[in-house]
């Protein structure tokens, strides 16, 4: 019977290794493991010399309160990062199959280096939000991005009708303001002094918790554990999820690429290949 019930529920939407999805629990696991030996030592030496009052239970409560409204608003930026990839992937296609559409009546077009350049520029985004770029170089994106403007110009010179160009001129720029945005999230901290607030809370309620008087009782200690867990767990996920972006932490946190790995791998079979690698295009030019 609950082999059957477990097997029609769905926890998570992802292939994900053990190591990647508890990744962050184990670490968590490990600080509050450290804070657990302190306050074993604490108590051994005799140093705890707070007593339990009402102020500490509304502290830990106006902390409990200040952390979610962080998190909300981080995970508002958060779910708009998630839509960003499709719109990115959306753009490329689009271009690329306009262009494509173009080269196939004007044989003088080299559509081969305006899919260079799209990759080009998902390799830069790539690269720039991994480790190297300090997760948040796209000033290089941007630049290839603009490579495409020559190319359009191009166009109108070899006989694309003039409302087309537009077309493709509007489809960058909107290229370009899904960069900007991952630019943005990327390199803005929300409300800095809210960060601060929180982070002096948490810190000054460890504190108050590991000089708290207690029994030594294991209910205690499980009661200590699970304070300091949600508290430090949390620290750890608002600052992960200030970046959704960042690459190369081997975190299952960061917003997924995959749509524009299979965009790549496309764009790459297409250039070996010599045939276009979407099946749709705005309009044939």
């Amino acid at each position: 019977m609950t082999s059957s019930i477990t097997a029609h529920l769905h926890f998570g939407g992802a292939d994900l290794s053990f190591r990647k999805k508890f990744r962050l629990f184990f670490t968590v696991a490990v600080v509050v493991l450290a804070l657990g030996c302190a306050k074993v030592a604490v108590h051994y030496y005799g140093f705890e010399i707070l007593e339990l009052n009402s102020l500490l239970t509304s502290g830990i409560g106006g902390a409990i309160f200040i952390i979610g409204f962080l998190l909300s608003s981080v995970l508002a930026d958060y779910k708009e990062a998630e839509r960003i990839p499709a719109d990115i992937r959306t753009s490329i296609e689009a271009i690329d199959g306009d262009l494509g559409s173009f080269a196939a009546i004007n044989r003088d077009f080299d559509i081969a280096e305006c899919r260079r350049i799209l990759l080009s520029i998902i390799d830069k985004l790539r690269s720039g939000l991994g480790h190297a770029g300090d997760h948040k170089d796209l000033p290089p994106v941007l630049a290839e991005i603009g490579k495409l403007n020559p190319l359009f110009t191009q166009l109108e010179r070899q006989g694309m009708p003039a409302n087309f160009v537009v077309r493709l001129r509007a489809t960058r720029d909107v290229l370009s303001r899904s960069m900007l945005r991952i630019y943005q999230i990327q390199r803005v901290e929300f409300v800095p002094s809210v960060h601060v607030l929180v982070q002096t809370l948490v810190f000054s309620i460890l504190a108050m918790m590991l000089f708290l008087k207690t029994e030594g009782d294991p209910a205690s200690a499980i009661l200590f554990g699970f304070i300091s867990y949600m508290f430090v767990y949390a620290l750890y996920l608002v600052r992960l999820l200030e970046q959704p972006f960042a690459k190369g932490h081997g975190s299952v946190d960061d917003v997924s690429f995959f749509l524009l790995d299979e965009l790549e791998a496309n764009l790459r079979r297409s250039i070996d290949g010599g045939i276009s690698p979407v099946r749709h295009s705005h309009s044939e030019a």
